[in-house]
């Protein structure tokens, strides 16, 4: 299978959002969760953003370091705290990085965020048969071991459920991204902390 064109396959999700992720950088950096190699990262960047960022690859944050200049990188396990060394971010970016312990996490982020703090994430979608909603053993409903590591994937109302606690819905939206070799089905969501 080949791999499309890096030009076609460029996803640019964040574009819409960088007005509301300016606005919230005034009350701090914004924090990407699971950079992988710094796609987002250096979009932020280029918006102007601080930018705090982790990944669990160490290939990974090496290729972010080098391709968006001027953030910090750390290597490090979602499940650890977070790098933040005391400061307060004032948004939190998480692309398809909240796969395990979702609740737990969500919760995290929710107490690192000041109120009126906002987080965009997008979760893998239960109808992304193509990426492993499907076709692989069940942990719990919407919850498989997929090569190896365990993924979860959501409907509208686990979303929902999921941000049901100290969050305000701003948006949440089904996509398909053509970022990937095959489609790939999730859910978008710009959360704000209300309390």
């Amino acid at each position: 299978m080949s791999r499309p064109d890096p030009s076609e396959s460029r996803d640019p999700w964040l574009a819409r959002w960088l007005p509301l992720l300016r606005e919230a950088g005034r009350q701090g950096p914004v924090l990407e969760i699971g950079c992988g190699e710094g796609e987002d990262s250096v979009e932020l960047l280029g918006a102007g953003l601080e930018l705090i960022a982790f990944d669990l690859s160490a290939d990974s944050i090496a290729a972010a370091a080098r391709r968006a200049p001027g953030g910090k990188f750390h290597c490090r396990d979602v499940r650890q705290p977070f790098p933040l060394d005391g400061v307060r971010p004032g948004a939190v970016v998480a692309s398809l990085s909240l796969q395990d312990e979702t609740v737990e996490i969500a919760e995290r982020i929710r107490q690192c965020l000041p109120p009126g703090g906002k987080l965009l994430c997008r979760l893998n979608a239960a109808d992304d048969h193509h990426y492993g909603a499907s076709g692989h053993p069940e942990i719990a409903q919407d919850y498989y071991l997929v090569d190896g590591a365990p993924k979860r994937f959501f409907n509208e109302r686990a979303v929902r459920e999921l941000f049901a606690g100290g969050w305000r819905i701003l948006s949440l939206e089904h996509h398909v991204s053509g970022k990937y070799a095959l489609p790939k089905a999730l859910w978008e969501a710009v959360l704000e902390r209300s309390s």
